[in-house]
């Protein structure tokens, strides 16, 4: 963790460098993002309810998907230019220090700018909070922080495969971002809009819903289970196949002998 620490504060020093340029970028983002919401508003304003959802309670799932896919991009951004260490053969240097290898791809690129969505995000739910019917007891706090981190998580594993595929193809595949990208956008609404074919998808292959859909049903005190509270925490199962799958394409590596 210390040695974490350095390379976060090595590369907060560097990207601060020119502090303007810094500001500037996260501001473009927090303004960027807010085209996310004004899709969702405008779809509210038409129908002003979606599957029993009303605007409040879309724009808080919004947020938490959000929130939670801008810690991955901000921690795990450097599995997400995988392929690039492997074309320029800057992974080989990784190899040969005595350091793990997902350890060293996490520490090496942190994208601070990408706070700029975190940021929105936290405005948004701020804004969605009061008007979403929820009453927050602890267990609705404790599942709102567990759908943030757990969905990093989730997020996380997902960037992971992607960089995975790069041991196979050596340039990284666009069909990912369905899952990375595409799992951002698709939940700016609860997933069960989709149909109950992509819910099971979802909840079963890539358990996305387990961070968003279900524990969105309790703090909405749509259903009382408290089993419902803790289903970010079985999506954390989801890092084990995708370490898995990182360590087959680690065993299969050849140099580029850039």
């Amino acid at each position: 963790m210390k040695l974490y620490m350095k390379y976060f504060s090595i590369q907060f020093k560097s990207q601060m460098q020119y502090k303007a340029t810094f500001i500037l970028n996260i501001f473009g983002r927090i303004v960027m993002s807010f085209a996310t919401v004004a899709s969702v508003l405008f779809m509210m304003v038409r129908f002003n309810e979606i599957e029993g959802f009303t605007v409040s309670q879309t724009l808080l799932c919004t947020s938490i998907v959000t929130m939670a896919f801008s810690l991955s991009e901000v921690f795990a951004r450097g599995f997400d230019i995988f392929p690039r260490l492997l074309g320029n053969g800057e992974f080989d240097r990784i190899l040969v220090r005595p350091r793990r290898v997902i350890f060293q791809v996490l520490a090496s690129h942190i994208e601070f700018i990408r706070l700029g969505i975190f940021i929105q995000a936290v405005a948004v739910l701020c804004y969605a909070i009061p008007g979403s019917g929820v009453v927050w007891t602890w267990d609705k706090i404790l599942t709102l922080f567990l759908m943030i981190s757990c969905g990093g998580a989730v997020f996380f594993s997902l960037y992971i495969i992607y960089a995975s595929f790069a041991f196979f193809t050596t340039e990284g595949l666009e069909f990912m971002n369905i899952l990375t990208y595409g799992g951002r956008e698709f939940g700016r609404y609860p997933y069960s809009i989709y149909g109950k074919r992509i819910l099971k998808l979802l909840t079963y292959v890539v358990p996305l819903a387990l961070i968003q859909y279900y524990p969105l049903l309790y703090l909405l005190d749509r259903v009382k289970n408290p089993f419902y509270i803790f289903t970010p925490v079985i999506s954390l199962l989801f890092l084990i196949p995708s370490y898995a799958f990182f360590r087959i394409g680690l065993r299969r590596y050849k140099s580029t002998g850039s």
